[in-house]
């Protein structure tokens, strides 16, 4: 089992069990208690009050974080010859149509968003089972089935992101990296519990956001008091 050090159990600590912490102060601790080599991500978790099982209760959404994930976010443009210009232009990372449905139909999937074109849908349909299951299918919902290529590429690069709840009523995101400075977790994580409070379904009842935790990859979860994420 990994030794854990000093400085470690001095900041785990700091974390005290069953307490419901504001969002600076709950970014301040998962900076303090994330020891990892790497830049790990911070996450944000927020279960609704809501039945995902219903249509009239689903919550999905685009957000666009104003400081950006921190990740490296690998595009593909799935397009016709005309666009491939403007694409690649807007830092697309793969840009080309039939080799690229040839690869994917084959198994490669090693990208984070696709983005296409109405006119190509048809034959970018086909590849609905291997890239739904693993959240990539263009839609137009999400900005990502669109003449205006170039412009949704750049947003996504910028920090544009999409995201839905889950079959247990959760919707889960980064809000950036543990190297980021506290204020920028904190606007990101803001922006994006403000975006789902604005998605709350006409069909939901009694409490919608039920509760928000936050975590590094490494970090145990710190609750957030939810009205500290809607007050600006």
């Amino acid at each position: 089992m990994a030794k854990v050090t000093k400085n470690k159990k001095a900041a785990l600590a700091k974390l005290e069990a069953g307490k419901v912490y504001g969002l600076h102060e709950a970014t301040e601790l998962v900076k303090a208690i994330t020891f990892t080599k790497f830049d790990a991500s911070v996450d944000i978790d927020v279960r609704l009050g809501v039945d995902p099982r219903k249509a009239n209760q689903m919550v999905r959404g685009v957000v666009t974080l104003p400081h950006g994930t921190g990740k490296e976010v690998r595009v593909l443009a799935l397009v016709t010859p005309d666009k491939e210009a403007e694409a690649l232009e807007a830092g697309a990372d793969f840009v080309g149509l039939d080799d690229y449905i040839d690869k994917i139909k084959a198994g490669w999937t090693d990208v984070d968003v696709v983005i296409t074109m109405p006119p190509v849908m048809g034959k970018v349909g086909a590849l609905g089972r291997i890239l739904g299951p693993r959240g990539l299918m263009p839609n137009p919902k999400s900005g990502t089935v669109t003449m205006e290529v170039g412009k949704a590429i750049k947003e996504v690069k910028m920090g544009k992101i999409d995201f839905k709840v889950d079959k247990f009523g959760i919707v889960h995101t980064s809000v950036g990296k543990v190297s980021f400075e506290p204020q920028q977790i904190v606007e990101n994580a803001r922006e994006f519990v403000l975006t789902i409070q604005k998605l709350k379904p006409a069909a939901a009842k009694g409490t919608y956001i039920k509760s928000i935790y936050v975590s590094s990859t490494m970090s145990p979860g710190i609750q957030v008091e939810p009205k500290t994420c809607l007050d600006k």
